[in-house]
């Protein structure tokens, strides 16, 4: 029945592999339990109920991508957009959180549409290869700064810069009273207990894949865990089983009126600006690594993988949190070997696990799956060897793609300098056939976005 449905043979995998597959990269998104209810509950909305429509959106999209479109892609509400909601819906704020969740399902209502009418699948064969492999490889970079970011081996620095005569100017003098800061990204403290886990942890899980050892990312995450125990970093002496409360959900309580009349169209744009190039990156980038694109870099069930996305907004925000999304660290599945629907039905039929054992997955400490991140990280870069860099007309555009990417912290922003500096380079070198006309559009898009919404 497993190799009927997810054919299995064909895709040169098996059972226990594509189980294994799945198990990662649930480890490596777990967080997601966590951190989601943390900041959605910023808005008034409860805890509990968070992390149930966490647990319930996660489970049920991430199981139909599995079963319609058979790619081993995991969905969660996505971090950076679940903040912009809390941003949005700041408790005491002018909108609700109603009003919120009614704007990220319109936002799912929208992106049907284009699936629908085959305008996000023209993405995949407008965009050209170069920029697809570009893709995948700043995505691994991206993977990697989380790692570092969350175990602490990479951490933010505050130093004091002092005032210049252009903001004493801009201030009438009164900034010369004041002290200016200025944040930075530099090496953590290595000696802390966190960061010196997940060196050991990636050491360890470095080793297990130099020796090809099956399953090396999934045991690394466990062998972590439990090497944190007496380095106090795994909190296991607060542990406590105890099921999540659901008295007070927050299913079916979203505000579409309230989204429109309180004026939240460019609450509503920007969901469905940042979430469109999010998830054609996290598409194209995770199917490349599982080998599931042919040369042109296309595959006939992306357009069924838009629609189960889609159709996955709405329905988390029918269930109460922000925009469901594909999810880049389902490359650690696929750098475990997954290649099918079965690791994505895996992964999903553990989040709705998770219901049950949350208790247990909240042990898991991020020094235990950054090292997974980081190593998935460079399985993804390895892509940069496919893209011409003979050609700058197609590597200057790859590498903004991959590098604007990691850098401002948004896969949008890079696609979108991608796409822009593509189109420019090959009108002024005289190669305009090969811009495909959709391109065209996206180039004015991505300006009009930057120009009169702003770059947040």
């Amino acid at each position: 029945m497993l190799e009927k449905l997810f054919k299995l043979r064909e895709r040169n995998t098996t059972v226990g592999t594509e189980i294994i597959a799945g198990l990662t990269t649930f480890m490596t998104m777990a967080y997601i339990l966590a951190v989601n209810p943390g900041i959605l509950s910023t808005t008034g909305m409860d805890y509990d109920a968070v992390f149930f429509a966490t647990c319930v959106a996660a489970g049920i999209v991430t199981i139909a991508m599995g079963l319609f479109v058979n790619f081993p892609i995991a969905l969660a509400p996505g971090m950076g957009l679940n903040a912009y909601f809390a941003v949005v819906a700041a408790k005491g704020g002018e909108f609700t959180w109603q009003a919120a969740l009614g704007a990220v399902f319109i936002s799912g209502i929208i992106f049907l549409i284009l699936t629908v009418t085959n305008i996000r699948q023209l993405l995949v064969v407008a965009v050209p290869n170069s920029l697809k492999k570009a893709i995948t490889v700043g995505i691994g970079l991206f993977i990697t700064i989380i790692g570092f970011k969350t175990s602490h081996l990479l951490v933010a620095g505050l130093h004091v810069i002092p005032p210049t005569l252009e903001t004493l100017n801009k201030t009438n003098g009164i900034a010369g009273s004041l002290l200016f800061f200025e944040w930075d990204l530099k090496l953590g403290n290595l000696t802390h207990a966190e960061p010196l886990l997940a060196l050991i942890g990636l050491a360890i899980t470095g080793i297990l894949m130099a020796r090809r050892v099956k399953g090396s990312l999934l045991w690394g995450i466990i062998l972590t865990t439990l090497i944190g125990i007496p380095m106090g970093v795994t909190p296991i002496d607060k542990f406590q089983y105890a099921l999540p409360k659901l008295s007070n959900l927050a299913v079916g309580k979203l505000d579409i009126m309230g989204a429109l009349e309180h004026g939240l169209i460019a609450v509503v744009l920007t969901f469905t600006f940042v979430e469109l190039f999010d998830t054609f990156g996290t598409l194209v980038g995770t199917a490349g690594r599982a080998g599931l694109l042919d040369e042109t870099g296309n595959n006939p069930y992306i357009g069924r993988a838009m629609l189960v996305d889609a159709l996955g907004v709405s329905f988390g925000a029918l269930m109460g949190t922000s925009t469901v999304t594909a999810y880049i660290e389902s490359a650690a599945g696929i750098g475990e070997g997954g290649r099918t629907g079965l690791t994505a039905v895996t992964t999903g039929v553990l989040f709705l696990a998770a219901l049950f054992l949350a208790p247990f997955f909240k042990l898991i400490p991020d020094a235990a799956t950054a090292p997974a991140l980081i190593i998935v990280g460079l399985l993804m870069a390895s892509a940069i060897k496919e893209i011409d860099f003979d050609d700058f007309t197609e590597s200057m555009p790859a590498f903004l793609t991959m590098t604007v990417m990691p850098f401002t912290y948004n896969i949008a922003n890079g696609i979108s300098a991608g796409i822009v500096f593509y189109t420019v380079l090959k009108v002024v070198t005289g190669r305009t056939k090969e811009v495909h006309w959709l391109m065209w559009i996206l180039t004015a898009l991505v300006l009009s976005r930057y120009v009169f919404i702003g770059a947040e």
